[in-house]
């Protein structure tokens, strides 16, 4: 298995962290670099990162194979649920790993980056759904039927539609927080202006209720928005004292990690990774595209596991200093979409290699897993 670690530091990034996570320290040093990759044989250990940190195993195994195009994983209980973008098919996988048809999402318009993306399932073992339909992306909420091995959908109660789609920048994760609010990531559907208009959905994370109402404590009243200047924003994951976390497509330069906090400006399309602004929150590591085009993100044990498109990297970052990293799997399984913390305590993660931006083989795509040793 190839790793490699790298490591940025920032005079920006520290600032940031200082507010941001308090208890966190981080050192001084000039502006954000990306550090040279490490040997080949690079170790977790040489990271430099807390004693907490969790590290995974040597190796990975194939839990499925032949999917096509997966975009996002969940459970309800022990039974893994699965998205296919382009398909519109919700699938729920048996033991042994053969993925069965629960559903298709009706009206799903798949084309470029739309389609069937994000799903969550909630204490209530309801399925909450984000796909593009024909008046735009939209979060559906579906009572789930049946036992594993005969599940089923009822049918789909819409609770937010009308927001900006288009063939790229769709955004698309959900996540249900700590507080039992729904997340969703919403992308500026190319209309770059739309992230820092308060009045638009585009370029936004919101926070809702599980009937798409805003919350009474969200920072704008009466809307949905959360936080906003977002570019494309994908994963998001919550640390074990609640810090919110989200990944993001970046244009041209910087692909971003992000502490999200209520309210607060990102600051797409005017600036695109560290820019030290006033007014606008900084993101505590960037990447080039070319290394990163962070996905789907899971936290666990104090770190943050981030599936890598265009990078073929699965990346952990450790809460406790989110400017450093440490990669797994460089290249070797292809683009991954998304990253899960199993109910048996392994780290799942998808490839994304028949999406159309890949080079599949002949057992793509795939859901892998390893061990998570701590």
């Amino acid at each position: 298995m190839t790793r490699m670690t790298h490591q940025l530091r920032s005079v920006a990034v520290a600032a940031a962290l200082a507010v941001l996570l308090a208890s966190c320290s981080v050192d001084p040093d000039p502006r954000p670099t990306t550090a040279s990759p490490a040997a080949p044989d690079a170790s977790p250990s040489e990271a430099h990162t807390p004693d907490a940190l969790a590290a995974l195993g040597q190796d990975a195994v194939p839990i499925a194979t032949g999917l096509a195009a997966p975009w996002s994983v969940t459970f309800v209980g022990d039974t893994a649920i699965i998205s296919e973008r382009d398909s519109a098919r919700i699938l729920e996988l048996s033991p042994d790993g053969t993925p069965r048809e629960i559903a298709t999402v009706a009206g799903v318009n798949s084309n470029g980056e739309a389609g069937l993306l994000g799903i969550a399932v909630d204490n209530q073992n309801r399925l909450f759904v984000y796909s593009t339909g024909n008046d735009g992306n939209r979060i559906q909420r579906f009572d789930i039927t049946g036992t594993p091995g005969s599940l089923g959908l009822n049918a789909p109660v819409t609770i937010l539609d009308g927001i900006p789609a288009a063939n790229y920048h769709d955004g698309g994760r959900l996540a249900f927080g700590p507080d039992g609010m729904l997340y969703a990531t919403i992308g500026d559907a190319g209309q770059r202006t739309a992230a820092q208009d308060l009045d638009s959905l585009s370029g936004k994370i919101l926070r809702m209720n599980t009937d798409g109402v805003a919350p009474d404590d969200n920072p704008f009243p009466g809307s949905l928005v959360y936080s906003y200047g977002h570019r494309n924003p994908q994963g998001i994951a919550w640390a074990e004292d609640g810090t919110m976390f989200a990944t993001e497509f970046g244009q041209d330069t910087w692909d971003e990690l992000n502490i999200i906090t209520a309210g607060s400006n990102y600051g797409w399309p005017t600036v695109e990774g560290i820019a030290d602004e006033t007014g606008l929150v900084d993101p505590v590591q960037q990447w080039t595209p070319d290394e990163a085009s962070p996905s789907g993100m899971t936290q666990i044990s104090g770190t943050l596991f981030i599936a890598n498109l265009r990078g073929e990297v699965l990346r952990a970052i450790p809460v406790a200093d989110p400017s450093t990293h440490t990669d797994y799997f460089v290249g070797e399984y292809g683009r991954l979409r998304d990253a899960a913390l199993a109910p048996d305590g392994s780290l799942w993660f998808l490839t994304s290699n028949t999406d159309g931006r890949g080079d599949p083989t002949s057992e793509d795509d795939r859901i892998m897993t390893v061990e998570i040793v701590r």
